[in-house]
């Protein structure tokens, strides 16, 4: 599979992040009308308009869409409880409409719908951007508006690909000893949010898995698709009921929250805006785990939400894409548990390595297949970590990361996670054959394994 994203689609998506600066919430509070726009910010979209009638008219690209974010009041709620995501019942919601109403105006904008993010505090509205607009002029005069915090482009991402029969054949079966690592952990109480592409919530593995379905797909009703299938098998297909794999972690519980979509020709996309309202979903409600098996260049809006999950002990996991100098983001970006194949070469950054070759697991229509690449090897490790924070639920991340085992037998590259003496590593007792190659005795406490491109 490749790991590569259409740059022309990247280049078709816009992504606006706007906040209201000081004095919001007065004017929430009084105006019956948005105030007057300032003399820079009047000026700034008219030069956008002027560069609009100058733009060539080859540019017949379709609508390019950006989203404005505005400021939300204080919560007199409690910060983590449930917060409907298109719908505002605080008295300022008014005033914030009228406000991006007024961005739209100056700069040529259609107002298309609003979300909520409140785990970054923010009231998300999406605009149309006109076709002719010259590339980037908007997001760069808007930068310069004294109410708008940042703007930047949405970006397209794009995934990294006991008794049930085929338990036998899974790699991690064995390499990670599962059978006696359930001894002591099966993901009880712990919730994972697969962002992805649609999950199969009623396939035999996984019926009965699924704590929440979500679509943040516009335009398109909720599917079940081969990826976010086999991703959330990975983790937490069910255990002992005759059919099938076995998760990870069996007895964890699952946020299928479609953010991406499968293509006619079977790849899969995403969007700086789906995965964003995805994951901030997941931080609303409680999400442990946050797995993500995808790919694709920098995004603020994504940095900050997981920033957000980071400083709440959630344990974000993500693919390394092979092909990016860096590994690909988020994986590179600081906090987040990157994941690339056993014996893969991947990016500069400290990987952490699971199976992620000839990996039974569920597939749409109530089958089964075999599936390859990194977005595997990120689900077993996102089943891991439920395994971890059922142990330790409360452990700092630093602190989580160090106490991961590494493998030591083979080159460096090579080397994977060892489950069963990370599990020994954290709860003291002897979880597997403690004197086995791969054992607690055998292994190198707190190393990550360093892969780089050749």
């Amino acid at each position: 599979m490749s790991f590569r994203f259409p740059r022309l689609l990247a280049r078709r998506w816009l992504l606006l992040a706007a906040v209201l600066g000081g004095g919001a919430e007065a004017a929430e509070r009084d105006s019956p009308a948005p105030a007057a726009s300032p003399p820079q910010a009047q000026l700034t979209a008219q030069a956008v308009r002027e560069a609009h009638a100058q733009a060539q008219p080859a540019a017949q690209d379709a609508p390019r869409q950006i989203l404005v974010m505005l400021h939300l009041p204080a919560p007199h709620y409690r910060p983590d409880a449930y917060y409907p995501s298109n719908y505002r019942a605080d008295a300022g919601s008014a005033a914030r409409r009228r406000t991006a109403e007024a961005l739209a105006r100056e700069y040529g904008l259609q107002l298309l719908e609003d979300w909520a993010m409140p785990a970054l505090n923010v009231d998300c509205f999406r605009m149309a951007e006109p076709a002719d607009a010259p590339p980037g002029r908007i997001v760069e005069a808007l930068s310069r508006d004294p109410r708008v915090k940042w703007a930047q482009p949405i970006q397209t991402f794009s995934v990294q690909g006991a008794n049930d029969p085929l338990y036998p054949v899974q790699p991690v079966a064995q390499q990670w000893q599962l059978a006696d690592v359930r001894k002591a952990a099966t993901g009880r109480k712990v919730t994972v949010a697969v962002i992805d592409s649609g999950v199969e919530t009623e396939h035999p593995d996984l019926a009965g898995q699924v704590s929440f379905k979500e679509n943040f797909v516009d335009g398109q009703s909720y599917a079940a698709e081969t990826h976010g299938t086999g991703v959330a098998g990975v983790i937490a297909a069910r255990a002992g009921n005759g059919v099938g794999i076995e998760g990870v972690a069996p007895d964890a519980r699952l946020m299928a929250l479609r953010a991406c979509w499968q293509g006619a020709g079977g790849g899969t996309l995403c969007n700086s805006f789906t995965l964003a309202k995805a994951m901030n979903f997941a931080l609303m409600h409680g999400a442990q785990v946050i797995n993500l098996s995808l790919s694709g260049p920098p995004d603020r809006l994504l940095a900050e939400l997981i920033d957000v999950a980071c400083a709440r002990g959630v344990r974000v996991v993500s693919a390394v894409d092979p092909a990016s100098a860096d590994g690909g983001f988020p994986a590179s970006h600081p906090g987040v548990f990157a994941v690339s194949a056993s014996g893969a070469k991947g990016a500069g950054a400290r990987v952490l390595q699971a199976p992620g070759r000839d990996i039974p697991t569920a597939a749409p229509g109530a089958r089964w297949g075999l599936v390859n690449g990194a977005s595997y090897s990120a689900a077993h490790i996102s089943g891991m970590m439920a395994l971890l924070s059922e142990l330790r639920p409360g452990m700092a991340l630093p602190r989580l990361r160090a106490s991961i085992v590494s493998n030591g037998a083979g080159p460096a590259q090579a080397a994977g996670v060892d489950l069963c003496a990370t599990v020994t590593h954290l709860t003291g007792k002897c979880t597997c054959s403690c004197n086995s190659a791969n054992g607690a005795n055998g292994a190198n406490t707190a190393q990550l394994n360093t892969v780089r491109t050749p």
